[in-house]
């Protein structure tokens, strides 16, 4: 709401709901209004224009244009509408499975998103021979090697599809270019981002971590019983991917995907403890992506729960089409008289819910089963289109 707000928004009616009388939350209706001037962006670096404003006593921001002010047509709103028509500009570190899936995402589906550059380190890699054949710009030598290109300059998102140790050095560098950076790896410098959960209360962010394959498959169920529940005590989940969809980044960095799930889980999912696992199946046909939920609730019903469910699986399916639930949720009630025994958790009273999903990919680099892939690209390239509808004014 709030950056609504600080955009072209003001609030004409704030109304209370109460939707879900047995729970301690109550639902809020706000009316907005769009207003025409509510903040002027200057989108010029003209210095002439800034103290025509300032002279005016206007407040204004200054977005300085990364594209070239110039149209062969002639006519001022098909001319303006050519501008915000035009695409944000992005670039990939990294050419592994992440990163090459992500590129051919980008360049197949996005209507807001033109890649320009991929880095790498490996100049055999596919992903650099895919990106060259493809005519874009190419480095094997890394962030430095990217900011040599004469394309680093028009880059707004950057895409980081390496890994935690190296992510500090990349962050650093974007932050000090002005370039925001949605980060694929565990190393969590920005702030989880689950599209579905809370894309809008990030958007401005300059780094944003999409916690991990498993973090964007669950944590969406997990807030979907935490938001019709009084209080979600607990929430474990078990991400159950084909070791060959597990690449050397993937075993390397196993703890971190645990111990960043888990903090999903409880700061995005709004569970008070999560608990995450991983396991690598190597049978074969290989698998697809399955992944279980467990949740322990309180103040829920159980018809809350399944509208809950079913509403925010349509809402992942909107860029993940693969993603769906495999059977109807199970439910067991605990009371005094029989209490659920949770490991390191100790003995608790609830509603425990249990959630069985499968995550099948877009199959447009990655093979179909490796769903636990797709749905980190797929929830990344959704993010980078919102930043750039929202901070650079891109048209949808």
């Amino acid at each position: 709401l709030q950056l609504l707000l600080n955009g072209m928004y003001k609030i004409d009616l704030i109304q209370p709901l109460d939707m879900f009388p047995h729970t301690h939350h109550v639902e809020t209706i706000v009316v907005l209004t769009k207003q025409i001037c509510s903040n002027i962006i200057l989108a010029s670096s003209s210095p002439r224009r800034r103290k025509i404003l300032e002279l005016a006593n206007i407040d204004f921001i200054v977005k300085e244009p990364n594209n070239l002010e110039y149209s062969a047509d002639r006519n001022p709103e098909i001319y303006v509408e050519n501008i915000s028509m035009s695409k944000a500009k992005v670039m990939i570190i990294g050419t592994g499975n992440i990163g090459t899936d992500l590129m051919i995402k980008i360049r197949k589906l996005s209507k807001t998103l033109e890649l320009t550059t991929m880095v790498g380190i490996d100049p055999e890699s596919e992903g650099i021979a895919m990106a060259r054949a493809a005519g874009l710009a190419v480095t094997h030598k890394g962030i430095e090697g990217a900011r040599a290109l004469p394309e680093w300059t028009d880059v707004q998102i950057v895409f980081d599809a390496t890994s935690a140790s190296t992510h500090g050095m990349h962050d650093e560098v974007c932050r000090s270019a002005g370039k925001a950076i949605i980060d694929l790896t565990p190393a969590a410098i920005g702030p989880y981002c689950v599209p579905v959960v809370n894309l809008m209360e990030h958007l401005l962010e300059p780094n944003v971590n999409m916690v991990s394959c498993g973090g964007q498959a669950t944590i969406p169920m997990v807030y979907a019983v935490n938001r019709v529940s009084e209080s979600l005590p607990y929430a474990e989940i078990v991400a159950s991917v084909s070791s060959r969809s597990a690449g050397p980044g993937t075993r390397n960095n196993i703890d971190e995907f645990t111990r960043t799930t888990a903090r999903g889980i409880e700061t995005v999912g709004g569970a008070t403890r999560g608990k995450a696992i991983i396991v690598l199946n190597p049978a074969e046909p290989p698998m697809i992506m399955r992944d279980t939920i467990y949740t322990l609730s309180l103040g829920a019903g159980k018809s809350d729960i399944v509208d809950s469910v079913n509403e925010m699986v349509e809402q992942v399916q909107s860029y993940v089409p693969g993603y769906r639930i495999k059977q109807e949720l199970q439910f067991e009630v605990f009371g005094l008289n029989r209490k659920l025994n949770i490991p390191g958790f100790g003995e608790s009273l609830g509603l425990k819910t249990s959630i069985f999903l499968e995550v099948e990919g877009a199959g447009h680099y990655l093979p179909r089963y490796a769903g636990n892939l797709d749905i980190m690209t797929s929830a990344a390239m959704t993010t980078a289109e919102r930043m750039a509808e929202m901070r650079l004014g891109v048209a949808a």
